[in-house]
């Protein structure tokens, strides 16, 4: 039996030791319930804050003063999404109604890019049902959303705009979007907008002022921190419409007693991972390089679905056309590699990538399409050997 190779970090990354040591040692302290209002609950949130007002500083958000901009504790990318999405849309929503600029039978418009992850995507039944019409912004042949598009979009007299999402980096391709440049649009009108950054954290340098964002989502354990723990980070006076209820904590958006020792994972993760992301951002790149060129190297056919723009280091989505993704799947976990075909929140499906249809891209192209996603752990040897082993899974699949 093959010894396994790990090529799927755009699904999760395994925890770093020092990560888990700080951690454990967290949880050694016994912090109690932050909320409690005993000398160790006011210990815990002390430390609680701390963290926080350390990870909005590392992401380039204000942490202190009149205008901090606030960090919400969740359990992760999607929940993060989903507050996101249905909060802030119903947030634009009341903020027309007040402003007398829409009437309560008109509906209102939310915008999403066509390559979102299921984690925003997926919210357009509900959305619809909350009386918002969702439409799709496009996107061209390599991935990327077309701004013009998106203008059009935005000029639409009878169908006013209250929320866009756009992701900063697709979770399929690794490619970049234009977000500063859509927040930009959509600050000029007061349209609130929202990035899911799960993919960009910890592989580029992500700036929430420099976006010029209003909301920010990012997730622990794409970046070898702990699952189970990701934010919201939101611009300063930007309060969503909450989706849970039971709590005070986190001044309502998130009630729900907070786990001082997962949020001192995220903190550590963060100082050791994106503080400072140049050189693990070199380090993905070689290794993805040496992958991607090593395999078109040998299959001259093989083509490298938005390797024509910007993507983020660690990522390629590949198609070796009359090739099966399924089979390429199959094939390569009987070798000891661990790829996907796609996201992983939707890995129970065998239905062609949205992403890829979105783009435009040829049938033969989009059915033999799997991702590999190099990560931290990934020393040269196992990329060399992911090479000659990819090598002799496609000459067996294209003989066969």
């Amino acid at each position: 039996m093959n010894s396994s190779i790990y090529l799927d970090h755009n699904s999760t990354s395994p925890i770093d030791a020092d990560v888990a040591t700080a951690m454990a040692a967290s949880y050694a302290l016994g912090y109690v319930n932050p909320a409690s209002q005993h000398r160790a609950g006011q210990t815990a949130r002390r430390q609680l804050e701390t963290y926080r007002q350390r990870i909005v500083a590392i992401l380039d958000g204000c942490s202190r003063g009149m205008t901090t901009d606030q960090l919400v504790f969740t359990s992760g990318g999607t929940e993060s999404d989903n507050l996101a999405v249905f909060g802030l849309a119903s947030l634009g929503k009341q903020r027309l109604l007040d402003a007398g600029t829409i009437n309560p039978s008109q509906k209102p418009v939310v915008l999403l890019s066509a390559i979102e992850h299921p984690a925003v995507l997926l919210c357009q039944p509900k959305l619809e049902s909350m009386g918002f019409e969702v439409r799709l912004i496009p996107v061209d042949f390599d991935g990327v959303v077309k701004l013009d598009a998106l203008s059009d979009l935005l000029q639409d007299p009878v169908a006013p705009v209250v929320f866009v999402s756009v992701m900063l980096a697709n979770n399929e391709t690794g490619v970049l979007q234009p977000v500063k440049a859509i927040a930009d649009l959509c600050v000029e009108k007061n349209i609130l907008v929202h990035t899911d950054a799960v993919q960009a954290v910890g592989k580029i340098p992500v700036s929430f002022a420099g976006l010029n964002v209003d909301a920010l989502t990012f997730t622990a354990h794409k970046f070898a921190g702990p699952r189970g723990i990701g934010g919201l980070l939101l611009r300063h006076g930007i309060s969503p419409e909450p989706m849970q209820f039971g709590g005070f904590q986190q001044t309502a958006i998130r009630p729900g007693t907070e786990d001082v020792s997962l949020v001192c994972g995220l903190a550590r993760a963060m100082e050791k991972f994106v503080v400072d992301v140049g050189p693990h951002r070199l380090q993905l790149a070689n290794a993805r390089d040496e992958l991607q060129n090593g395999l078109t190297g040998l299959f001259p056919d093989l083509v490298i679905n938005g390797g024509n723009v910007d993507r983020t280091p660690q990522t390629i989505n590949l198609s070796l056309p009359g090739l099966n993704r399924q089979s390429i799947l199959m094939a390569a976990d009987l070798a000891g590699l661990a790829i996907s075909t796609g996201s992983a929140c939707a890995s129970g499906s065998s239905d062609p990538s949205p992403v890829l249809l979105a783009m435009g891209l040829d049938s033969e192209i989009v059915d033999s399409a799997v991702r590999i996603s190099v990560g931290y752990t990934n020393s040269t040897d196992q990329v060399k050997e992911a090479v000659v082993r990819f090598q002799k899974i496609f000459n067996r699949l294209s003989s066969g």
